[in-house]
């Protein structure tokens, strides 16, 4: 997932918004009325109502420090201002030691604990923070498994537990040592019961039942039946921002772009929400994979202008590169952006990863003449424009393309736009080409069309070749997707 969230490997990013418990606690604990509006309204981002509200509470309450922490942390995550985090990280501290000398015979204690600990962990992984944010994740989770062995009953606490389960049933085998070591234990369909179990309380099910459709969108396989799930949930929500921004991006990585724009264009607006710079980010991206690239400009340009962090800086300056030559306005008009690829950010997200190695191979050695035509049905195949993708690929064949590497991605693309247009038999042949022609390189291809045949498999009830895929897919060592395909993989064996 590519927007909110420059952090380390994996997809649990994408839940940092959404780790928030409610109800009524003990005596340090107090969900008055106006923290649950103030709450209510933060969950929307509407951060101006909200504060307002919370000017009105006593500083004393547990579940008020909470609140200004989780204000805290949609501040950063929306603005990415690095100077900001200097200037109030020290908070993270100051709230965890006024926590911990309130009433431990409560179940919110640890929970909040946790929920501070993991706001901070997920903001330092954003600012590359990774080994302090490695131990809040660790300090939260044994928190919360205390929780849940004094608390049994106690929703709020599966809510988070089960996100975390996830996150440590997705850590590729390599790891996986790593986390036992340290006694962290879990798996994707354990943490994905407990996040059904937290939709059982009617004022936890929201949250809780997002956080499942983003695992699922972004750790399994995404199916018609989330899909309309999704729709109902935002068509619910007219006035929630958080929700109209998660379902674009939800969409969008499933190759529903049209949805995804849908949901932003109908998304609330206004003062009173958080900025959210990355719309236009998500916005440029789908404009480009319509192929309007005017239009696709003007919200890269106004991306970067709002924007204040260092991810997705390579990924906005590649595709600026690709607006100006896709729409053939010659090699001069675009290079400039090309360039600024190896200069800007950093490289930590996947989509700053893959724009650097772009730049980095068209500057030393240019394009083939058949580079644009994979690019434009590529963009248009992510998108789930398959029509277009399709009349850009079929009047070429595989003894059209001269290089290895052009060779598996024309063949991978073909499977792909078939796979989207739910004929997976055409699909199979082009993916198993695309991972035959990959495999010798370790080229990427090769691992997302495993990863696709796993998945055709597993729709087709063949369990054994399935499997055979998906372990195919995690034997890849090197490519720039390794940790989003192998977390993909990794809970694909654990469903069969």
């Amino acid at each position: 997932m590519k927007h909110f969230f420059a952090t380390a490997p994996g997809f649990y990013p994408v839940f940092l918004f959404l780790l928030m418990p409610m109800a009524a606690g003990a005596q340090d604990f107090t969900w008055t009325p106006s923290l649950q509006h103030a709450y209510a309204d933060l969950q929307k981002l509407d951060a101006q109502s909200a504060q307002a509200v919370l000017a009105q509470e006593s500083a004393d309450n547990g579940v008020r420090m909470f609140i200004d922490d989780y204000t805290d942390m949609l501040r950063l995550v929306t603005s990415d201002d690095e100077q900001l985090f200097s200037a109030i990280s020290d908070r993270e501290d100051n709230r965890l030691d006024a926590l911990k000398k309130m009433d431990d015979t409560s179940p919110w204690q640890r929970v909040l604990l946790a929920e501070v600990r993991l706001h901070w962990a997920f903001v330092k992984l954003k600012f590359g923070k990774e080994v302090s944010a490695s131990w809040d994740i660790i300090r939260a989770y044994k928190l919360l498994a205390e929780n849940q062995k004094r608390f049994p009953a106690f929703l709020p606490t599966y809510k988070s537990l089960g996100t975390l389960h996830v996150m440590i049933g997705s850590v590729p085998d390599s790891y996986a040592w790593v986390a036992n070591l340290l006694g962290l234990h879990g798996n994707v369909r354990q943490g994905q019961q407990e996040l059904m179990k937290a939709q059982q309380d009617a004022t936890f099910g929201l949250e809780a039942q997002l956080i499942d459709l983003m695992v699922r969108a972004y750790v399994l396989k995404f199916r018609d039946a989330d899909d309309q799930s999704l729709k109902q949930l935002v068509n619910d929500q007219p006035d929630n921002l958080l929700i109209h921004f998660f379902g674009a991006t939800i969409e969008q990585k499933n190759g529903h772009s049209e949805q995804a724009l849908a949901y932003l264009s109908t998304r609330p607006m206004g003062k009173k929400y958080l900025t959210l710079p990355v719309i236009d980010n998500i916005l440029g991206d789908i404009y480009l994979q319509k192929g309007q690239y005017a239009t696709a400009i003007a919200h890269f340009q106004q991306f970067l202008a709002a924007y204040k962090g260092r991810n997705f800086l390579k990924d906005s300056y590649y595709k600026l590169f690709l607006c100006h030559w896709l729409a053939d306005k010659g090699e001069a008009s675009g290079l400039p952006f090309l360039k600024k690829v190896m200069t800007v950010g950093r490289i930590t997200v996947e989509s700053d990863k893959a724009a650097q190695k772009f730049a980095e191979s068209y500057l030393q050695k240019g394009a083939s003449s058949n580079q644009k035509v994979l690019m434009r049905a590529r963009l248009a195949s992510d998108g789930g424009f398959t029509d277009s993708a399709l009349a850009y690929l079929r009047p070429y064949n595989e003894a059209a393309f001269h290089l290895t590497v052009e060779k598996a991605e024309y063949t991978y693309r073909m499977g792909r736009i078939f796979q989207r247009r739910n004929e997976a038999d055409a699909a199979i042949p082009y993916l198993s080409r695309a991972l035959a022609l990959s495999e010798p390189d370790q080229l990427s291809f090769g691992a997302t069309a495993a990863l696709q045949l796993g998945y055709i498999y597993q729709q087709k009830n063949d369990r054994p070749r399935a499997r055979s895929f998906f372990q195919k897919a995690l034997s890849f060592k090197r490519h720039e997707y390794k940790n989003s395909i192998d977390n993909k993989a990794r809970a694909a064996l654990s469903q069969l």
